[in-house]
């Protein structure tokens, strides 16, 4: 019997099997998908996940950001960074970096997908290993947490994102948020030749008919060729009853989610993944639920309060002018989350 059974190889699967395998930890991951495993997200990685991940040993490959600016149509105004850059990547780059760390480490990563889960007092077996604990890092709308019954209720306004990469050299060392009745666009330097743009929306539509509501952004673009297809993902809200049952422990985006605008779903991730090995030795799952909110819950409010005030149709005009008329309180916020 192994320690740990990890369902989900994306960044929070793949971190909490590295945690467990450098405590001492005998760990096997389960995942169906061929890598490297694409996904729909900003790929703007805080300095703290840098700093985490490369205490990790894993090894990163992109372009450092310094900072968030937000901008509206007649608004703009940048928050700098203090503790450090945080580190523009492509999610595939990300992702081989992580497997190439599984690899070092001689993590076993089984190519099947996890099925039904049986538990009792001392184990968990699912996909033909049984393990004393099972983290499930299986994703947005994952599976074993339907399986459980641990899937909360819906929420009213239903958010997207889409992403897709673009050919040109990024003109700024920030990530950019664009602000419009629509949504918000964010562009990440992700490489000296390559942005990401990520569109989030509750609006229907596709990528290029989004794009119309961010003129400044559609003008920067005028010319870049696509780099990458159009992905897409959501809803992004998804809330999470409990985040344990049992001897499975749920972590990443299977753990709850709010709303991508502030960019924090991999820092989340890693905080509260490292909380979940901690939990697995010590033999105290109970444990891990307060762990959980005790390291995300700062991430969740900021989050949570920006996206009220942005349905709200009084005040969603009035957050850029805001952080421009104060823009001390702004910085303050963003380093709070870098």
């Amino acid at each position: 019997m192994i320690d740990l059974l990890v369902a989900g190889a994306g960044p929070a699967g793949a971190a909490t099997a590295i945690r467990a395998a450098l405590a001492g930890l005998s760990v096997v991951v389960v995942e169906p998908r061929s890598g490297p495993i694409d996904k729909a997200c900003g790929e703007g990685i805080a300095h703290s996940a840098v700093e985490y991940l490369t205490r990790l040993g894993v090894e990163l490959d992109g372009r450092p950001f310094h900072g968030i600016r937000y901008l509206d149509g007649t608004h703009q105004v940048d928050a700098r960074f203090t503790a450090g850059p945080g580190l523009g990547v492509r999610r595939t780059t990300l992702q081989a970096a992580l497997s190439k760390r599984l690899s070092d480490l001689d993590i076993p990563v089984i190519s099947t997908r996890v099925g039904p889960i049986t538990q009792n007092s001392t184990s968990v077996t699912a996909a033909n290993h049984t393990a004393r604990y099972l983290a499930a890092a299986d994703g947005l709308h994952s599976p074993i947490r339907r399986q459980l019954g641990l899937c909360g209720g819906s929420s009213g306004d239903v958010r997207r994102g889409l992403r897709q990469h673009f050919r040109v050299k990024p003109w700024t060392d920030l990530v950019e948020v664009y602000w419009s009745r629509l949504g918000e666009a964010y562009v990440t330097p992700v490489a000296d030749d390559l942005v990401g743009v990520a569109i989030l929306t509750s609006a229907r539509g596709t990528f290029d008919s989004h794009l119309d509501a961010f003129p400044a952004l559609k003008r920067r673009l005028r010319g870049a060729k696509p780099a990458s297809a159009v992905m897409g993902a959501g809803p992004l809200r998804q809330r999470v009853r409990a985040r344990t049952a049992g001897r499975i422990l749920l972590v990443g985006d299977a753990a709850g989610y709010v709303d991508a605008l502030t960019g924090e779903g991999i820092a989340v991730a890693l905080r509260t993944s490292a909380e979940l090995v901690d939990c697995v030795r010590a033999d105290r799952p109970q444990d891990y639920e307060a762990a959980w909110r005790r390291v995300s819950w700062e991430c969740r409010l900021l989050t949570a309060s920006l996206l009220w005030a942005r349905n709200r149709p009084l005040l969603a005009p009035r957050i850029v002018p805001a952080a421009t008329a104060l823009p001390g309180v702004y910085r303050t916020i963003v380093n709070r989350l870098s």
